[in-house]
């Protein structure tokens, strides 16, 4: 058992317990706290799957992640205005269902993630960087002047959607979920990278020329795992929206694509639970510096320069003594 593996188990322990510690403290928001660095790190994991495997430095992340948001807004919209999404060729009222919501997110952002990754990827380098980023802008401006789902201000819903068997309005319970759903993606990103599809997109990462030379085709794989990041990245959305019950444009905003790059790079691109390290270390940051100045993001900018200097293993890579991440 290598010490990255002793490692990532500490780091699930100490997730599955934070319920117990904050209950024993008396300190209740922490599970908010817990819960918010969960979801992040899902859509890091879904991040990681194209930058990590695939090489591919997405800035418009956050396309997906804003799409994930706004279908869960916009099916329980309809359901708490009493307010039918169509009534034709069949009558759809919206829903409140966490696994139809889900679905519906999957499926809209892994969509998205196909049709501007058929675009985006016959590019590479700087111009890939500079297309998902426009790409990413054009669906933030496009947000703001959808009036019709509140605009530049943002939709509320009032109460948590729901999964059966469990009352979601509990921080713990809905925390349980959240931690379950990024255990499956990490899990999913494991199999991916070992598998046969992981081993020749590394290698497509590494030598494009040469993978196509014993018959890999590069696009097709980089494709793949670009669709697949965008729908993990769309879950963590449709999630982030129930944790705040409210979505707004600045899902979709580049800070938002920039915030999840910073969490895969913090904890170490290409390790398993390095957006999991990077997500626990940001939201620390952003709880314990924010209370003390509005410029906290000095301190982080100073900690991902000497990380990017220093550590380039990340937070992971640096205390399991591995600086290269394998993959």
């Amino acid at each position: 058992m290598t010490r990255e593996s002793i490692l990532n188990a500490v780091i699930l322990a100490l997730l599955v317990l934070v319920p117990a510690w904050a209950v024993l403290a008396d300190e209740p928001f922490t599970i908010t706290l817990a819960t918010r660095a969960v979801i992040l790190a899902l859509a890091a994991v879904g991040l990681n799957i194209a930058l990590g495997l695939g090489g591919l430095v997405s800035l418009g992340h956050a396309v997906f992640f804003g799409l994930g948001g706004y279908a869960m807004g916009i099916l329980a919209y309809h359901v708490q205005a009493y307010e039918p999404m169509f009534e034709w060729p069949f009558l759809f009222e919206g829903s409140k269902s966490m696994p139809a919501i889900w679905l519906t997110a999957i499926l809209v952002s892994a969509l998205a993630a196909l049709v501007l990754g058929l675009l985006s990827l016959r590019t590479s380098g700087v111009y890939f960087i500079m297309i998902t980023l426009a790409f990413g802008q054009m669906f933030y401006f496009f947000s703001i002047s959808w009036s019709a789902y509140g605009g530049e201000d943002g939709l509320s819903i009032y109460v948590r959607n729901g999964f059966p068997g469990l009352n979601t309005l509990d921080p713990i319970q809905f925390y349980g979920l959240c931690l379950a759903i990024l255990v499956i993606a990490l899990v999913l990103a494991s199999r991916l990278r070992l598998s046969r599809f992981g081993l020749a997109l590394n290698a497509a990462r590494q030598s494009p020329k040469r993978a196509e030379a014993v018959g890999l085709q590069p696009f097709r794989l980089r494709l793949t795992a670009f669709v697949l990041s965008g729908a993990i990245t769309g879950l963590a959305g449709a999630l982030f929206a129930d944790l705040n019950r409210f979505v707004s444009p600045a899902m979709f905003s580049w800070q938002m694509s920039g915030e999840i790059m910073i969490l895969v790079i913090l904890g170490g691109v290409g390790r398993l639970y390095g957006p999991v390290a990077g997500a626990i270390v940001y939201v620390l940051l952003e709880h314990v510096l924010g209370g003390l100045s509005e410029f906290w993001h000095i301190y982080l900018g100073l900690l991902l320069l000497a990380v990017v200097l220093f550590v380039r293993g990340g937070i992971v890579g640096a205390l399991s003594g591995r600086r290269a991440a394998h993959g």
